[in-house]
């Protein structure tokens, strides 16, 4: 367990000074962000909210998956969720290379065979935007009235260009 000790450490003193517990766990902002796994996002704080203020969904690319889907409809009847940010980023491995490629790679950093580990990639990174948008705008359990965006998030100046 050596390998975890800085990291148990940091949780000990995060716990000396958390100061929210009770808290109900609903978003105080009523914002989920379905976002990219990609360290460089910090989706609190790229839309200047802080703990407790929305649900957050991350996989690789910031797709909207079945699974994304199941936390929206809970975060929408349960959370207090009311508006979507569907923001995949600039730089994204799975948007700038091919499925051979990303499987390529992961097959030599594993030391063995790789294909048939499933690899989503994102040929066109607006279509696959408006696409994921339309399947949160069109689900029968997200009522129209839950207001839902497409942004790319610039991993170089920090900047959400919406682009639906």
């Amino acid at each position: 367990m050596d390998s975890f000790d800085d990291l148990i450490a940091a949780n000990e003193a995060y716990a000396a000074a958390h100061d929210v517990s009770g808290f109900d766990g609903v978003a105080r902002a009523g914002v989920a962000i379905v976002t990219c796994m990609d360290s460089r996002i910090q989706p609190l704080e790229m839309v200047g909210l802080g703990l407790g203020d929305a649900k957050i969904f991350r996989n690789p690319g910031g797709r909207v998956t079945p699974q994304a889907l199941e936390a929206l409809v809970l975060g929408v009847h349960l959370l207090n969720v009311s508006r979507v940010l569907v923001v995949p980023h600039t730089r994204c491995a799975v948007a700038s290379n091919t499925e051979a490629e990303l499987r390529r790679r992961v097959a030599e950093s594993a030391g063995g065979d790789a294909s048939w580990q499933p690899i989503h990639v994102v040929a066109d990174q607006d279509e696959a935007l408006a696409e994921d948008v339309r399947k949160v705008r069109t689900h029968p359990l997200i009522p129209d009235t839950v207001q839902v965006g497409g942004f790319v998030y610039d991993v170089d100046t920090g900047l959400l260009d919406q682009r639906l």
